[in-house]
């Protein structure tokens, strides 16, 4: 297994938190790559988003990525997992790139980063997904966040929490223009509330046994689930497959990923998906 990244070299100030060296951080092959729905990009290419129930606007200086208006506490107990900032991703893309298709799509996009996100936020958004385009994807969870959403800490709206949804009927959720995927939403939220699918043990039981019970939901099938597992579980063994992995997975690996990604396909998935949906599998 490869070894953490633990200590990522953080300053402290009146403006929030400076990473002065980080070169496995692109914020746009990051936040707007098909893994979370929150980021929207800024005139001045900065990024801003929520999660955790708290508000970040981030940015690009030179080498340097800084947090803005964000506290230590915050930083260490939300920024720092929630970016996957203890994971060494050079160390992992010096393994991935032994597979000459591996290595081109880290070539393409190096700042890729696996973002770990609340579960439910994770399953909700992808059970939006479904047949369903980014932009869509973005306009329906910003209504979902606008309808049942807390105040979120820096302004904004939190992402609705399990039990808000649990409460309300498909029709309540019309404001959404969400069609079909509102009748899995409460679904989720009400097998969530009852204890039916329990998201913390998804986290950490047998990926079969979570996958399965994920699946329990209304809607909910292995791609939707995988999506959960990977982006909101921190399940990095997890490889989702959608149309574009099918393809990925048709034109070169049909015997399967190779053993530099092992262990780790979730996170060689991402660098595949990337490449592939950008460039149409290119000269992968």
């Amino acid at each position: 297994m490869l070894k953490s990244a633990l200590q990522i070299p953080a300053t402290f100030d009146e403006s929030g938190v400076l990473l002065p060296d980080m070169p496995d951080f692109d914020l746009a092959q990051t936040l707007d790559c098909g893994q979370a729905f929150r980021w929207e990009e800024q005139m001045d290419g900065s990024f801003i988003g929520i999660a955790h129930k708290k508000r970040c606007r981030i940015s690009r200086e030179g080498d340097a990525v800084r947090l803005w208006g964000i506290s230590r506490a915050s930083f260490e107990q939300v920024w720092h997992p929630y970016f996957d900032l203890g994971r060494d991703y050079a160390a992992l893309k010096r393994r991935f790139s032994s597979d000459p298709a591996l290595a081109r799509a880290v070539e393409y996009a190096p700042g890729i980063r696996v973002l770990r996100q609340e579960p439910w936020e994770a399953l909700c958004s992808f059970i939006i997904s479904q047949n369903n385009h980014v932009k869509r994807i973005k306009g329906i969870v910003s209504r979902f966040c606008e309808l049942l959403g807390e105040p979120a800490e820096g302004g904004g709206f939190a992402f609705p929490s399990p039990e808000a949804v649990a409460s309300c009927s498909p029709a309540d959720l019309a404001p959404l223009r969400a069609g079909f995927r509102a009748r899995y939403l409460v679904d989720a939220a009400q097998k969530v509330v009852s204890g039916q699918v329990d998201l913390e043990a998804c986290c950490s039981l047998p990926l079969p046994e979570a996958r399965a019970m994920l699946t329990r939901i209304t809607g909910v099938g292995v791609k939707v689930a995988d999506c959960a597992l990977l982006y909101g579980c921190g399940r990095v063994e997890c490889f989702p497959i959608d149309v574009w992995m099918r393809r990925v997975m048709e034109l070169l690996y049909p015997d399967g990923l190779p053993d530099c990604a092992r262990g780790y396909e979730g996170i060689a998935q991402q660098y595949l998906f990337h490449y592939a949906r950008t460039t149409g599998l290119g000269t992968v």
